[in-house]
């Protein structure tokens, strides 16, 4: 028996999240970052809650010492986080979702840059994107709208007509922003988020339907 997450309501496209929505880096992420952290006296308490959902140059410029060189740094960080991929693995059922979907009706939005969310998502063994828009293609990263407006014009559909997998509170706002429908994926939460929208623990129990005009679809197994 399934229920639909959104009744009476389609979607010309779905746009992922990465990091905590689709795969989890969450151990692989905190070893680097925790290293840098400890390096350069950062409180890990602070830091370690708020790498998530934001890009790697803001991480920095809020945590670090005056004076610090700050692209040199997320260099450093992002060639590190390359090298350590250890325990990276898909959400529950992301891969066959993703597989599911129709070519070209989906992209994977995250603030990684673009060599470490390859990475990413080479070492998860996850599908590969359609498209993915990352740190680079934009000029104002999440909780700003405009990765997930770009991603929704380069497929050819307008972002209120999209929806978005999210984990992150950076990213949740930055969809809401864009005026998208939002579904939030709790599989690496440790505390509840309060959130109006759905919110399922993976992609397990998710079902996508094709309508006849090509229009999206999602269930939820009750």
């Amino acid at each position: 028996m399934t229920q639909p997450l959104f009744p009476n309501r389609g979607f010309d496209a779905f746009l992922f999240d990465m990091d905590g929505t689709i795969l989890s880096s969450i151990a692989a992420a905190e070893r680097v970052w925790t290293k840098w952290g400890r390096r350069h006296g950062v409180d890990l308490g602070a830091l370690l809650p708020n790498i998530h959902g934001v890009r790697v140059e803001e991480t920095i410029r809020r945590f670090a010492p005056p004076g610090t060189d700050i692209a040199a740094e997320a260099d450093a960080v992002t060639r590190a986080e390359m090298e350590d991929v250890d325990g990276i693995e898909p959400i529950l059922g992301a891969a066959a979702l993703l597989a599911s979907l129709p070519a070209g009706r989906w992209a994977v939005v995250t603030s990684a840059p673009r060599r470490l969310a390859e990475r990413r998502l080479e070492a998860s063994g996850l599908p590969r994107p359609p498209l993915t828009i990352t740190a680079e293609d934009v000029v104002h990263g999440k909780p700003a709208p405009d990765c997930f407006l770009l991603a929704a014009e380069r497929l050819g559909f307008a972002a209120k007509d999209c929806l978005v997998f999210e984990d992150a509170p950076a990213g949740i706002a930055a969809a809401e922003s864009a005026g998208a429908a939002v579904v939030v994926i709790t599989a690496t939460h440790t505390h509840p988020l309060e959130t109006l929208h759905p919110s399922v623990p993976g992609f397990e129990g998710l079902i996508v339907e094709t309508g006849p005009a090509g229009v999206l679809s999602i269930r939820q197994r009750a």
